[in-house]
């Protein structure tokens, strides 16, 4: 792993099983099923339910900074801590994790290679007992405006009043239009397509097999395969967030891209605005 732009953000499975219970550290599981923790997890780890604790409790949006500290104080973490993220789905919903607390501020962040999925094939053993945390003490934060896109960046990298990538990292089916959302997923948009001039690089390109990252050389030859090289801004998007935040980690962390923002409205926003420009397969420029 030390041919990544940042090596130790990444930490392996045998890293984890040895250090889950050390002072200081905090192992996190953030699954796409959320019943996935309860089933069993990492001895000493905490679980956070995406839908219903990393999320505002009514409006679609992240936590706001006094949310955030709460889950942080909840959870037993400091600013100090050290925050290892692992989940189901080769780690969606772990990127997304880390992207929230990169959004934070919180500093110390580190991810499982190969998170669930690897572990359990290693058939290490799952634990189910519950972990208490002893509340923190954590600050209310300020955020890093610069890790988010909004759709208003969207509209201006499409006016030309903004320089930037897009990427769309969802599967060639919904960069199409053929489908709106994945089988089973029930968040949705009006319209199918891809936002106008996005390049098409699926999520699952970036890993092997076993869930863990390719090399970054690979990595590299991937995007710029693509015409994305980090010599301008980035901004990664999906349909709800999540698969675009773990290719927000991928540029960010492993290849050291240096403006790379995660477009977590993605397409349920975009493939939903009146007026909102819309490329699909057989319609170059429809309008949504």
């Amino acid at each position: 792993m030390s041919d990544y732009a940042d090596p130790d953000i990444l930490v392996s499975t045998a890293w984890v099983a040895e250090h889950s219970r050390d002072a200081g550290i905090r192992v996190v599981e953030v699954d796409v099923d959320t019943s996935s923790y309860a089933q069993g997890h990492v001895d000493g780890s905490i679980g956070w339910n995406w839908q219903t604790e990393l999320q505002h409790a009514v409006r679609r949006d992240i936590l706001d900074p006094l949310g955030f500290a709460e889950l942080m104080r909840r959870s037993g973490i400091t600013p100090d801590t050290t925050v290892v993220l692992y989940g189901d789905n080769n780690n969606w919903f772990a990127c997304w994790a880390l992207w929230l607390l990169s959004f934070y501020g919180h500093a110390k962040l580190r991810l499982m290679n190969g998170g669930r999925k690897k572990w359990i094939e290693e058939k290490r053993p799952l634990s189910t007992a519950t972990v208490a945390a002893t509340p923190s003490h954590y600050p209310v934060p300020a955020p890093n405006l610069d890790l988010r896109a909004r759709r208003d960046h969207i509209f201006a990298v499409l006016e030309g009043q903004r320089s930037a990538h897009l990427v769309d990292v969802r599967s060639p089916d919904e960069f199409t239009g053929k489908v709106i959302a994945p089988p089973g997923m029930t968040e949705t948009a009006q319209r199918g397509g891809h936002i106008p001039g996005a390049a098409s690089i699926p999520w699952a390109q970036a890993v092997l097999e076993d869930g863990t990252f390719k090399t970054a050389d690979a990595l590299r030859q991937l995007y710029a395969g693509k015409g994305v090289t980090g010599d301008k801004e980035v901004i990664a998007y999906c349909r709800i967030g999540e698969r675009s935040a773990h290719t927000w980690f991928v540029l960010r962390y492993l290849l050291g891209y240096g403006r790379v923002r995660n477009y977590d409205g993605s397409w349920t926003e975009w493939g939903n605005i009146v007026g909102a420009p819309i490329e699909r397969e057989l319609a170059a420029t429809a309008v949504g």
